[in-house]
């Protein structure tokens, strides 16, 4: 057998820079589920509850305006159908800001779940 390679050593020679974010420190829960008091287990609940509604918007609102674009574009205006190469590229980049705009309503609202889950639970 080969021998193992030595691993790298990397020296850090000056501090984060100023006014950079400090790290977010997240807290994890360990406790099996069928241990946490009855009143945590129904924040938990909520807590899962909350997030599969906001990914079950986001998901539906997705699909549901995707799946439209064709349709309203295959009608065309009077003067015939829309070529495909236009939907093909209003499918495939006028669609990014749309994704970009329900991931980040998503994100915000996941973080507000959460945070509304730590003060209910007793966390900062």
């Amino acid at each position: 057998m080969a021998a193992e390679p030595v691993p790298r050593r990397e020296v850090v020679t000056r501090g984060p820079a100023p006014g950079a974010a400090a790290p977010v420190a997240y807290r994890t829960v360990t406790a099996a589920p069928g241990s946490l008091p009855p009143a945590a287990r129904g924040e938990v609940r909520r807590l899962i509850r909350a997030q599969l509604r906001a990914g079950l918007a986001v998901g539906g609102t997705l699909a549901l305006l995707v799946a439209a674009l064709p349709l309203l574009l295959r009608r065309g205006h009077g003067d015939g159908p829309v070529p495909p190469l236009v939907v093909w590229a209003v499918l495939g980049v006028a669609v990014y800001p749309l994704f970009l705009a329900l991931a980040g309503w998503y994100v915000r609202r996941a973080e507000r779940n959460e945070r509304a889950y730590r003060r209910a639970a007793g966390g900062s």
